[in-house]
């Protein structure tokens, strides 16, 4: 529980708070003042000011926040405003505020954040290849892990057992049954498998896989070895990780849109019940889950919704390209919906994480309930 709680807080501490970071160095080197930066979340534990910067550690050690001076539009002619002169003028905001930089300086600053994201997720992705290795996938057909609430796991398939057929077909690698497996979207097969000694059969039925419909899965994953690869290499390998994990969710989610499929997204609790899996497997996966965490976390606040990097961003070219300024009339209609929208997003995310869990209880208990039929049921 301790290594768990330590990993979630870790996580989340810094991909966030590195996220926040990547704002407040770009406000610093454009000339925006900031009036605050702050580790977590909370009551203030230790804080200091520096210059108009009052820097904290708080209470909540999940990630942090930037405050720029004149991030608010009601606040923009605040501070150290300028008083222009002349009947009916209006007063001109200092040119420290956030508001009074050009719309190209803001978009950097908004867009700083998620470059921080995918930084880190290169460094760390790279940093697992150049110290644990390549992985190199087995061709043995043999389950490495099982995925909560997947038919594999419904019908009582374990880490380590090793598949003999798949639909009356002999396989002798895993590609062999892979493509078994993917051919049979919908329809019942059987999988006949062994554990130890015993040779057992079992009926399921593939789901779509993620990302591709028309083929089907059953939620099991290969065991994968590793072998060293020289600097370069790892580097580039990395780079390609950031590369491959935000094309595999655009491809996702445009499948998800055009097939008008249901979005299978993991919310707060899958999240935290992923990291702490993964804190109990090893350092190398949980180094390389925080960079895959760190790539949703950029590309999520890429996309053009209200509140989010991406949304600031749409608004800021809108503002450059037609020469209008943001007014707070407009930020009061956007705000508004992108706090639904990010609300909606939240409550469907947490209701697939509930869901995955009792589907996962289910299977688990439906598969206890077959093992004991032959000990103590009807013969």
């Amino acid at each position: 529980m301790i290594i768990s709680i330590i990993a979630v807080l870790f996580t989340f501490g810094l991909v966030i708070f590195l996220h926040e970071f990547g704002h407040f160095i770009v406000c610093k080197l454009v000339g925006i003042r900031v009036d605050a930066f702050s580790f977590g979340f909370g009551k203030e534990l230790l804080g200091f000011t520096r210059g108009d910067t009052h820097y904290s550690v708080r209470l909540i050690p999940l990630g942090g926040y930037v405050k720029p001076a004149g991030e608010d539009l009601e606040e923009e002619t605040g501070g150290q405003e300028k008083p222009a002169e002349g009947p009916g003028a209006s007063a001109v905001p200092a040119p420290d505020m956030y508001f009074a930089k050009p719309w190209y300086v803001r978009l950097g600053v908004v867009l700083a954040g998620p470059a921080m994201n995918y930084l880190l997720a290169f460094a760390l992705f790279s940093g697992v290849i150049l110290t644990v290795g390549e992985p190199t996938p087995s061709d043995e057909p043999v389950l490495d892990e099982i995925t909560a609430g997947s038919p594999a796991e419904a019908a009582g398939l374990k880490n380590g057992d090793r598949i003999l057929k798949v639909a009356g077909t002999e396989v002798a690698s895993w590609d062999v049954m892979a493509s078994a497996i993917r051919s049979s979207l919908g329809r019942e097969i059987t999988i006949v498998y062994r554990r130890g000694t015993a040779e057992t059969a079992v009926k399921l039925v593939p789901r779509p896989a993620p990302g591709d419909a028309a083929q089907g899965a059953i939620g099991v994953a290969r065991k994968v070895y590793y072998k060293s690869v020289p600097a370069f290499k790892g580097l580039a390998m990395g780079l390609h990780q950031c590369w491959y994990w935000t094309a595999f969710t655009v491809k996702t989610l445009s499948a998800n849109i055009t097939k008008r499929q249901k979005p299978d997204l993991a919310g707060p609790i899958g999240i935290v019940n992923i990291v702490s899996k993964a804190a109990h497997t090893g350092l190398a996966d949980l180094i390389f889950l925080i960079g895959l965490i760190s790539v949703a976390v950029g590309f999520f606040n890429l996309l053009p919704i209200p509140l989010l990097d991406g949304g600031w961003a749409v608004l800021f070219v809108f503002e450059g390209v037609f020469r209008r300024r943001i007014t707070p009339v407009i930020m009061k209609y956007v705000n508004g919906a992108g706090i639904g929208l990010l609300m909606t997003i939240l409550l469907f995310a947490t209701y697939s994480d509930l869901m995955r869990i009792k589907t996962s209880h289910d299977a688990k208990k439906a598969a206890a309930a077959a093992q004991a039929v032959p000990a103590g049921g009807d013969k």
